[in-house]
């Protein structure tokens, strides 16, 4: 059993419960067509967004400015910022829970953190910017290490169901999963990050083809043998579209049995869009697989 952590002011006790992180996309060109970038008043559809979340049973919210879609293009730093910083002021002066800031450039990440984001949720687990993890020891704050092995040639955007990956190579899919994240734990671990701040994602959907990311899924369990706690995030993702050949707006079910299972196999934090939907289906699994009823 992992030590709790302590979040902001605010503490996670690991097993105890499912916890559920509610996605606050701030981009032009989200996947999943949830995208606030667009929006008339951004800060302030973020803001509603974030209170329906908490409203609906989020533990904590996830704040990203750039896409992470297969085919997205990159973002710059001054823009990204641009994006997140309003928001993640507005909502920590407005909500009582944890805000995550979603990015890997250490400077997105040290502003976000003045702003008062509490914790940083990192896609290529500290592998992309050599400054992160000294920036996560320095200020003492949880971080998520994400596998992942997206590269652009392995990307395939279809119309209705949008981007997946093909032709990705693995010697042996969990194992070399494991591996990868280990690495991003020793660089986590060599800049002073304790382990009991590190939070683990085997990254659902970041350079995996859709058998890859089912067999993934329900093999959650093994990842989370290695003795961090496990955030999965496969809500709306593609490999759900394409194995029920449905668009984006309609994976709500396909996402619920993500959860369920990924809940079933050892998660501990859901990263999700259907936040009511999903709160209840992490209730519900809880019920049966931890025997609480909350």
């Amino acid at each position: 059993m992992n030590k709790p952590l302590s979040i902001g002011k605010h503490r996670f006790d690991w097993g105890a419960r499912t916890y559920i992180m509610g996605i606050i996309n701030l981009t032009p060109d989200s996947f999943s067509g949830d995208g606030l970038q667009m929006a008339g008043d951004p800060v302030e559809a973020a803001l509603r967004q974030a209170e329906s979340f908490v409203e609906a049973g989020a533990h904590m919210v996830d704040v990203g400015g750039e896409s992470t879609r297969p085919g997205s293009e990159a973002v710059g730093a001054q823009e990204e910022m641009e994006r997140v910083l309003p928001v993640i002021e507005r909502l920590v002066s407005n909500l009582d829970i944890p805000i995550s800031i979603d990015t890997y450039k250490a400077h997105v990440a040290e502003a976000a953190l003045e702003a008062g984001a509490a914790m940083i949720n990192d896609v290529w687990g500290l592998q992309a910017d050599p400054e992160m993890a000294r920036l996560a020891a320095e200020r003492g704050v949880p971080v998520i290490l994400m596998h992942n092995r997206s590269t652009p040639k392995n990307a395939e955007v279809l119309e209705r169901l949008g981007g997946r990956y093909t032709g990705v190579e693995y010697d042996d899919l969990i194992e070399d999963i494991k591996r990868e994240l280990m690495e991003s734990v020793e660089i986590a671990r060599k800049a002073g990050i304790i382990d009991e701040s590190i939070i683990l994602d085997p990254g659902i959907g970041f350079g995996k083809t859709v058998e890859q990311n089912l067999e993934l899924l329900d093999r959650t369990d093994d990842i989370r043998k290695l003795g961090f706690p496990v955030l999965i995030g496969p809500s709306r993702k593609s490999f759900i579209g394409y194995t029920l050949d449905l668009p984006p707006e309609e994976r709500v079910e396909g996402t619920a049995a993500t959860v369920a299972v990924g809940i079933a196999r050892g998660a501990d934090i859901v990263r999700v869009h259907d936040v009511a939907a999903m709160a209840r289906v992490a209730r519900m699994t809880d019920a049966i697989v931890r025997r609480q009823l909350l």
